[in-house]
């Protein structure tokens, strides 16, 4: 199997798994916050999105984010330098989820951006380096490992929090 291809497979079963987190919640439960101090499902689902966006068009592409390039900021309603992340106590209680349905088109559009960057990738380009800003060089491959474990950690963090709102598998 090609790097690209597990790159792929496991973005393809991310996706699956956040449609199976979210799917039936009403708005007031994407926006539920187990704490004052904890996040919402769909500030989660925001940060995955903006999280995706910057790892690959900012830092690897060295391009502007699909929030920016399209202005989804304009059509989610929210700032330009939102991300979902670093948020304090005052920002988290502020933060309002965006429409899912557009939530949900802007991560399409951020993941058809990764998508296509892969897309005529061979396993040699994996090994490339590239230099961080706060880890250092690190090879491509490396950027997509991590990319993958933090899409994967949030995604038992949504899951976790529906389960506290539905229960056991509901």
């Amino acid at each position: 199997m090609e790097t690209r291809e597990f790159i792929q497979g496991a973005l393809e079963r991310i996706k699956q798994a956040n449609t199976r987190v979210v799917t039936g919640l009403s708005p007031e439960e994407l926006m539920w916050q187990p704490g004052t101090e904890c996040n919402s499902i769909g500030l989660i689902l925001f940060h995955q999105a903006r999280s995706e966006d910057g790892f690959v068009q900012g830092r690897l592409l060295g391009q502007p984010h699909v929030w920016e390039a399209e202005k989804w900021y304009q059509k989610l309603n929210m700032p330009v330098t939102e991300t979902g992340s670093g948020l304090t106590l005052e920002q988290l209680a502020a933060f309002r989820v965006p429409d899912p349905t557009g939530l949900m088109s802007y991560a399409e559009a951020v993941r058809g951006r990764t998508l296509g960057y892969l897309k005529d990738k061979n396993n040699a380009d994996f090994d490339k380096t590239i230099t961080m800003p706060r880890g250092g060089d690190i090879t491509i491959g490396s950027l997509f490992a991590l990319i993958i474990v933090h899409l994967s950690q949030h995604i038992g963090d949504m899951a976790y929090v529906r389960g506290m709102q539905r229960g056991l598998n509901k």
